[in-house]
């Protein structure tokens, strides 16, 4: 069974930083596509970034030079480290993995930017 985990999730106020964390279970990690999706109040999912098994990476233009998504296979683990945040980056955090052509999703972590 698939189970993909996400925390680190919080409050944290604009110009903070935060990393969320998403370990991945029952997949053969080395080899999956890993994301992380964004869904705020109201708005449709979006991608916000990327990383492949070759460690090659892709950001929306909202969060370059703000966030880095990177992986450690030994410990099935994707992270978003998200620096500068801002009250637009307030959203539920989704883990997604792509192995074989099929998706699997975690059930999201909130973020939420505010003073």
């Amino acid at each position: 069974q698939v189970q993909l985990v996400e925390s680190g999730g919080g409050l944290v106020q604009p110009g903070g930083s935060l990393r969320v964390s998403c370990t991945a279970s029952g997949i053969i990690f080395r080899i999956a596509a890993m994301g992380w999706y964004r869904q705020a109040p109201g708005k449709q999912r979006e991608l916000v970034a990327s990383i492949t098994s070759r460690r090659n990476t892709n950001y929306a233009d909202s969060v370059k030079g703000r966030f880095t998504i990177s992986r450690d296979n030994a410990k099935n683990t994707v992270y978003l480290q998200m620096n500068s945040l801002k009250p637009e980056d307030t959203a539920v955090y989704y883990c997604n993995a792509g192995v074989n052509g099929v998706d699997y999703w975690g059930k999201g972590t909130l973020v939420t930017v505010s003073l």
